[in-house]
């Protein structure tokens, strides 16, 4: 961890967070690249809804367990803390995989899809075979980002971007063998390979940190007379950020819920894991910076303005160039000739697309803003922005599409931006708050 001994510059800033952005981005290139199989399979409208839902239930599910890196990059610091952590993952991966078993019961499974969300008997069957394969990803995510928690608190940020090309190698190969060799369900198939691909990753995560986790478990405390860290601190500290991913992730299911009940619910409900893939090429981009800030920005906020400035940068340029895609005839080439989408559905998504351009640029500030509180333990402000953020998108999803009759992905673009920006604009007040304090 920067630990403020050398003065940062923007190129330590670069090199720290290359390696963090790259991960992201290499995760980000999965969504579309499986897309685009299930897309060149047989019934692709079906494949496509089948797998954007199952993906909903496994986000959702895995929710409180997302926020383990960021906790583990803020709190490890010696034994006694590195052991405490780990059993506080542990013991959150068991219990998010129980219920992901009890979702998966038919008599549950089937009430919540074909009852709340109203999907057609088949695409529920779909979903219902690929969310039975996803049971590993839940625990597998939280095993590995709390790994990656360490790393980045150890500065081997690099090895956290190769444990995501171990990822995307496994969910490659086993995706191109099913495609070319077997006769499989295009949902089945996609999430047969996100399962394999994270399952690898966490067990390459767990090998590679093995030279930190000998350093943490020999490492006494620097301040011996200091009170250790205990399960009710990491709880208090931790249980904003779980809330604030089950309140964030949660939403997809609810929009794909009310998209589910809007004019032109198939096509939405297709198209939306393909434009969901796309933005998150370029939010997941920014979503790397919260590691960044929390690693760098100094007890004294030392470093605020540099970090600042440069997201304000990245900010810009992630907009700029997912508008220039969704403005230019890149966008059918996206849509149509690399994910696969027929003519009808492409042109079905260039709006939604068009609406969701500033959305990278939110999620940069987001992800700064929510490190300046972290590192100040000001998490529950962090709950507090999701909470309105998420009330927000469903407020706005409500009146678009029940009282105004929107197209489902046309109403989910718009509630996102509204949603985003409300977190946004609030959290301005604790940052400052935080900021002047010092």
């Amino acid at each position: 961890m920067y630990t403020g001994k050398s003065q940062l510059s923007l190129r330590r800033i670069i090199i720290f967070w290359l390696p963090l952005a790259a991960t992201w981005l290499m995760m980000s290139v999965e969504g579309p690249f499986l897309a685009a199989i299930i897309a060149r399979l047989s019934e692709p409208k079906y494949n496509l809804a089948a797998y954007g839902v199952a993906f909903s239930f496994a986000l959702i599910i895995e929710a409180p367990i997302i926020m383990i890196m960021s906790a583990s990059t803020a709190l490890v610091k010696d034994r006694d803390s590195y052991l405490k952590m780990r059993n506080f993952t542990y013991m959150l991966n068991g219990i998010i995989t129980i219920v992901m078993i009890i979702v998966i019961i038919p008599s549950v499974f089937y009430f919540i899809t074909e009852e709340l969300i109203n999907l057609p008997r088949n695409v529920a069957q779909l979903t219902h075979s690929a969310c039975i394969i996803l049971l590993p990803w839940p625990g597998a995510i939280g095993y590995r980002r709390f790994f990656q928690g360490v790393l980045i608190r150890t500065n081997l940020t690099r090895r956290v971007a190769y444990g995501t090309i171990i990822r995307l190698l496994t969910m490659s190969t086993i995706a191109l063998i099913a495609y070319n060799f077997f006769k499989i369900d295009g949902a089945v198939l996609g999430a047969t390979a996100l399962s394999s691909g994270v399952t690898f990753e966490a067990l390459a995560g767990r090998f590679m940190a093995r030279r930190s986790v000998n350093y943490f478990l020999k490492k006494q405390s620097e301040f011996p007379n200091e009170e250790k860290l205990n399960y009710k601190e990491i709880i208090s500290f931790y249980y904003p950020l779980a809330l604030t991913s089950i309140l964030g992730l949660g939403v997809h299911p609810m929009v794909t819920f009310f998209m589910g009940q809007s004019w032109m619910a198939l096509e939405s409900l297709a198209v939306f894991p393909v434009i969901h893939s796309l933005v998150f090429v370029f939010r997941g981009i920014g979503l790397s910076y919260q590691e960044v800030g929390i690693a760098l920005l100094g007890k004294g906020n030392e470093n605020y303005r540099l970090l600042r400035n440069f997201a304000l940068l990245l900010g810009l340029t992630l907009v700029s160039l997912l508008t220039l895609i969704s403005v230019t005839p890149l966008s059918s080439i996206w849509y149509h000739t690399v994910s696969g989408l027929s003519f009808e559905l492409t042109k079905f998504a260039l709006l939604p697309t068009q609406i969701l351009t500033i959305i990278p640029g939110l999620t940069v500030l987001l992800s700064f803003q929510r490190s300046l509180l972290v590192v100040h333990k000001r998490t529950k402000h962090v709950t507090i922005a999701t909470l309105m953020e998420v009330s927000t998108i469903l407020t706005v999803l409500l009146i678009t599409i029940k009282f105004f009759n929107f197209v489902g992905v046309i109403a989910a673009a718009i509630a996102f931006i509204i949603g985003r920006s409300m977190a946004n604009i609030y959290l301005f007040g604790p940052c400052f708050s935080v900021l002047k304090s010092e």
